[in-house]
């Protein structure tokens, strides 16, 4: 573990709070504990990446100045750029779904591939809104599976915050590629906050794909090792993981802070609850 460059050596790299949320409910999202992740972050750094970017809650608390957001999920990757440079058309796309079932999985039928980028957005936010426990799951073949869920008065179309989140993404370069690819790019001080799909932490747990090809343990180890790699180049690192044993043993040459979150991700009830989260960082 080599010691950064020292914040004293960094330009300023927080803006402003412009009051944007999450647009997106995500499978392990961050809002639960981003106290503790605000808390374990750097003073201050120069570029901040985000390769794993999800719904995006430890950016949008931040806002930093200068910001690289990637992640696999071309969809999400599309939603986000789609917001960045076409909220309006993406504000009126959305304005025409409605929270039916019959409507629901009418939108789910659609391909993603035959639709503009902006009806991509609207038809990945509506889903995401309406959808069983705001899961993004793909099967076999790459196609969004998650059935109809049942709520009360979603909010599909949340046009202030989206106008809010466009005006945060302005200056971020948003990349859909591997986290191997957009980690070549960090340099010497720059931030890099890692939250990948969590180790599951029994079978029962383990059924979410968020990719057709899924992240597995071969994916755990490649990650670890680009962890490595950034902290030789003195890059700030913050990785987020759950609290298992593969996590402490291999982390162990750094620093490991133990944190509680509930989950509610699980299909059965009574497996949901508070769970260990660790948070690993090289500083």
């Amino acid at each position: 573990m080599r010691s950064p460059v020292s914040a004293q050596q960094m330009p300023l790299s927080i803006l402003p709070a412009s009051g944007a949320r999450p647009f997106l409910k995500w499978v392990g999202g961050k809002r639960q504990i981003i106290d503790d992740l605000k808390r374990l972050c750097p003073p201050s750094f120069r570029r901040y990446f985000e390769p794993f970017a999800g719904g995006g809650a430890l950016f949008f608390a931040l806002q930093p100045r200068r910001a690289v957001l990637s992640d696999a999920n071309g969809e999400l990757i599309d939603t986000y750029t789609a917001i960045r440079d076409h909220v309006e058309g993406v504000i009126r796309a959305l304005k025409t779904h409605v929270y039916t079932s019959e409507h629901y999985y009418d939108v789910r039928g659609l391909d993603p591939a035959g639709l503009s980028m902006v009806q991509r957005a609207a038809r990945m936010i509506y889903l995401n809104k309406t959808g069983f426990n705001g899961l993004y799951r793909v099967n076999s073949r790459g196609k969004f599976n998650v059935p109809f869920g049942r709520h009360r008065n979603p909010v599909i179309c949340d046009a202030a915050n989206l106008r809010k989140v466009s005006a945060a993404l302005q200056s971020v370069d948003i990349i859909a590629d591997s986290f191997e690819q957009v980690l070549k790019r960090p340099r010497q001080g720059d931030f890099v906050y890692m939250d990948p799909p969590y180790i599951p932490l029994s079978r029962t747990a383990n059924f979410v794909a968020y990719q057709k090809r899924g992240f597995g343990m071969e994916q755990q180890e490649q990650l670890a090792q680009v962890f490595e790699a950034l902290d030789a180049k003195g890059c700030l690192l913050m990785l987020s993981n759950a609290d298992v044993d593969w996590m402490r043993t291999r982390y162990r040459r750094f620093h490991l802070h133990h944190v509680r979150a509930t989950r509610n991700v699980n299909s059965r009830a009574a497996d949901r609850g508070p769970v260990g989260e660790l948070i690993v960082t090289n500083y």
